[in-house]
């Protein structure tokens, strides 16, 4: 399990290959892709993808990656990697688990029942290291699955013979370089390499790989065609509920920032975290919170929301033993908040009310409102802003760029505080809200609905490794 978690793409790499584009999916909503193959090598395959699980409950069964036919699957039991070849009597169960929800996951199964040996037969790899299986369900020599068979394939969905699957097994992630190599078991080094500046493991061009007659490169970079096959064998998948929204910048090379289901303060509940880690839902009549993935602590920083209502807070936190509380999340904490209803409040260790509580002219709300966050731990400060425009201090000084000087040396996180309304958050990667104007910060990354202001940068690996964090 440490190992696992250990060697999990969640930073930023050296220059080289990019993956572009990502496909969003999520539990709830029948996002699902699907072809019928006609023939394949049913003996000697691989499949190669790139992982990053936004939720890690709420699930009505197991989530799945893939199904074929009825009895082979691909999918997570509770929290561990489970392949199951042909039917019950065949299935492997990873030893290790995958709960980081702030990283990106290259999982490999690279399948050959020609071979002697029984370990050789099935090889699962996560981030480049080979994982032995907790069990021994291996399949007999010369084997034929119902994988590569003539039967209609599914991706993140259990199989089915219809057009959707078997929707209580959805998955809910998001999915980059998606391929199928028909009639080769190949290593993780196939697919990926250690970053010799980083020692991450990162993805490599497939261009140059052989996928074989039925074999297939999702690589989602069209948004018009997410299931169309980039390795020139033309075996598109067709998609099931999903278009241009669920199309990412959110990759295995530039790692946005998302909400975790794993810190989660509350009062008696918790925030339900959907939509790709990118909103956030209160529990009934209780305080409860949410927080990104990422700490701030040196840099500047954008991020946009919107909210079902005007009472509940957003802004930023710190994590740590001095944020051990009871009750209302704000109480005894070390943070800055936006309150929906006309007051930017900071709390400290030693306040149970707030600190520097400043009226600011708040326009009238409307939750078709884009808010924003502009984060400066240069210097210290915090901006909000309403429709692209700063809002400003009611008695007319200068807006915004409240100090955070209790905050100072700090590492903070962006976190909100909801009672009663919904958050729907956009750090730039993935957000559910419709961006018009697609706007991106000054090194070109992020899909916001304004634009930063000068200076500011979207939460994600690249401007963390160019500009510090």
């Amino acid at each position: 399990m440490e190992t696992l978690q250990r060697t999990a793409n969640r930073g930023s790499i050296s220059t080289g290959y990019d993956i572009d584009n990502s496909l969003k999916c999520m539990v709830g909503e029948g996002e699902v892709l699907y072809r019928d193959p006609t023939s394949g090598d049913r003996r000697t395959f691989t499949i190669s993808f790139w992982f990053k699980r936004s939720q890690l409950t709420g699930f009505g069964a197991d989530p799945y990656f893939m199904g074929q036919g009825s009895d082979a699957r691909f999918h997570f039991a509770g929290d561990t990697l489970r392949w199951m070849f042909d039917g019950n009597s065949t299935e492997l169960e990873a030893d290790g688990v995958l709960r980081d929800t702030t990283a990106w996951y290259h999982i490999v199964i690279a399948v050959d029942t020609t071979q002697g040996t029984n370990t050789n037969r099935t090889k699962a790899y996560v981030n480049g290291v080979q994982y032995p299986f907790n069990n021994n369900d291996w399949p007999s020599q010369n084997a034929e699955s119902q994988w590569g068979h003539d039967q209609r394939q599914f991706i993140n969905v259990k199989y089915a013979n219809n057009n959707t699957g078997d929707t209580s097994y959805l998955n809910s992630g998001y999915y980059a370089d998606f391929c199928w190599i028909d009639g080769q078991q190949l290593a993780a080094t196939s697919f990926g390499e250690v970053d010799e500046d980083s020692g991450i493991w990162k993805p490599k061009n497939l261009s140059g790989l052989t996928f074989g007659s039925e074999g297939y490169w999702l690589k989602f970079d069209d948004s018009s065609a997410l299931g169309a096959d980039s390795s020139g064998n033309g075996n598109n998948f067709t998609t099931v509920n999903l278009d241009a929204n669920n199309q990412t910048v959110d990759t295995p090379t530039n790692n946005f920032c998302t909400l975790t289901e794993l810190w989660r303060f509350n009062s008696g509940g918790t925030c339900t975290i959907t939509e790709g880690a990118t909103k956030s839902a209160p529990h009934s009549s209780v305080w409860c919170g949410a927080k990104g993935t990422v700490g701030l602590s040196a840099g500047k920083w954008y991020w946009e929301w919107k909210s079902t209502g005007q009472a509940d807070y957003m802004g930023v936190q710190t994590d740590g033993e001095d944020n051990i509380y009871s009750g209302n999340p704000q109480n005894n904490q070390m943070g800055a908040f936006f309150v929906h209803d006309g007051e930017f409040k900071i709390y400290d260790a030693d306040s149970t009310s707030g600190r520097n509580d400043t009226d600011i002219d708040y326009p009238a709300f409307n939750s078709a409102h884009i808010f924003a966050c502009a984060l400066d731990m240069d210097n210290n400060a915090i901006s909000f802003y309403q429709n692209g425009t700063i809002i400003p201090n009611s008695d007319g000084s200068t807006p915004g760029n409240y100090s955070l000087d209790g905050l100072s040396n700090k590492t903070v996180f962006p976190t909100s505080s909801q009672y009663s309304y919904t958050f729907e958050w956009n750090f730039g990667g993935y957000t559910k809200f419709a961006i018009s104007s697609a706007q991106s910060d000054e090194n070109g990354y992020g899909n916001f609905e304004h634009a930063p202001p000068s200076g500011y940068l979207a939460i994600c690996t690249k401007n963390l490794a160019e500009n510090g964090g």
